[in-house]
This record gives structure tokens, C-alpha cells and sequence, in this order.
């Protein structure tokens, strides 16, 4: 599978490369090649010293959408508008949202969706109407991602309108050992599963808990 990954040189997309590229072709997109390229080696330096083979490319954000079928929007929120008005050739392709509209209101955070009701809701309003959006990887903490030293042992919640992307997304979490993927339906509730992301940070923050997450027994 070549998976894409925009804005691939943050903390969550560097941190979902090192988890898939012993698996998959991974295209880290970067609005610089030469930070994708950078993060690249960094990744390779990284996984090798584990043990690990991988498959590792350093590309624009636009040649990531050219190269890949499947993407990841490792992107804030506040970028999402810009860098998706910014790529073409988004048509047919699965194209996977981790991003939670948030922001921080005194001592703790907030869930704060546009007028859309989520952040995928204006994801896709911004997709053309043949991609095929999916939402996952939203609760978990970019230090947890690229902590090889310990599995993720979360649960990923996947909602999403077309059953065959979801399917796919469903499979490609499974390949992260120990990621737990759970249908958690269709698009439409792709706002429960964005709130959850400033609520596990405010349990963080006033429990003294680091990288809070969730799994469902």
C-alpha cells in the first residue's frame, strides 16, 4: 500500500511513519522536500537502529497526493483550510483525518468545530465529492506514536460514508501491533470522536497523567 502522509514532518506524522513504514511505502509530505527528506533519514536512522527495514520517501505535500492512494492529514486544524485548498488531484483517493478542532480557554481545552460540526465535516465540504473520507487516529498523543520503545495498546475509533475505505483503514490500523480499530460509523459522528481528544488532554493536565489514551474492553 503507498500511503501518503501530509504535513508528514510533525510530531503525529513523523510518529505514524515510523509506525507503518515497516509495513507499507510511506511518502512523508512536507511543504519543503528538504524537511521530508530530513525527517526521512531521521525515521531511517531511527528504525534501523531497531531492527526494522522500511520504506521511507521525503516528498512535497503535493507530490505525496501524486505518489499515494491512500492519505493522512497530519495536520493541525488551523492548517487544514489552506493545505487542502492548496492540493490537487484528490479525486477517488482515501484520505484519513486525525485532526480534532481544539483550542485552549484558560487552564483547559475545549472542543471547538466550525460550523460544519467537525473538523472531517469541513474536510469534506473541501474534498472533491469522489474522495473518499475517513476519520482515525485521533486520540492518540504524538509522543505515544513515536515511542518505539512501547506498543500502542489503544483502541482507534474509524467512522466513515464509504464501507470500502473503511474497511481499508480498518485493515491498515490493524497492521500497527496492538492498535485496536472499532467501526464507530458513519461520518456523521466523526464529532464524538473529535471531542474525545481536548477531554483526554484535560484529564492529562488535572490528573497529572502524560499522553492520556483510550481503550475499549
Amino acid at each position: 500500500m503507498r500511503i501518503g502522509i501530509i504535513g508528514g514532518t510533525g510530531g503525529i506524522g513523523e510518529g505514524i511513519a515510523l509506525r507503518l513504514s515497516p509495513f507499507h511505502t510511506v511518502v512523508i509530505g512536507s511543504r519543503e522536500t528538504e524537511k521530508a527528506e530530513i525527517c526521512c533519514r531521521e525515521c531511517e536512522e531511527i528504525l534501523q537502529g531497531r531492527g526494522f527495514s522500511c520504506s521511507l520517501i521525503g516528498k512535497t505535500n503535493q507530490e505525496a497526493v501524486d505518489f499515494a492512494d491512500f492519505l493522512i492529514l497530519a495536520i493541525p486544524y488551523k492548517f487544514l483550510v489552506p493545505t487542502l485548498k492548496e492540493l490537487t488531484g484528490l479525486d477517488g483517493k482515501v484520505v484519513v483525518s486525525p485532526v480534532n478542532p481544539l483550542e485552549k480557554t484558560g487552564e483547559f481545552f475545549l472542543f471547538a468545530p466550525p460550523p460544519e460540526g467537525s473538523a472531517a465535516m469541513l474536510a469534506k465540504k473541501l474534498l472533491p465529492s469522489s474522495a473518499k473520507l475517513v476519520v482515525a487516529f485521533n486520540n492518540i498523543a504524538a509522543n505515544r506514536w513515536r515511542d518505539l520503545e512501547n506498543p500502542l495498546e489503544y483502541s482507534v475509533a474509524v467512522c466513515g460514508d464509504d464501507a470500502n475505505a473503511k474497511r481499508q483503514v480498518i485493515e491498515l490500523t490493524g497492521t500497527i501491533p496492538n492498535l485496536k480499530p472499532l467501526d464507530a460509523g458513519p461520518l456523521g459522528v466523526a464529532p464524538l470522536v473529535e471531542s474525545v481528544t481536548p477531554l483526554l488532554l484535560n484529564l492529562g493536565k488535572f490528573n497529572r497523567l502524560k499522553d492520556v489514551g483510550v481503550r475499549f474492553v
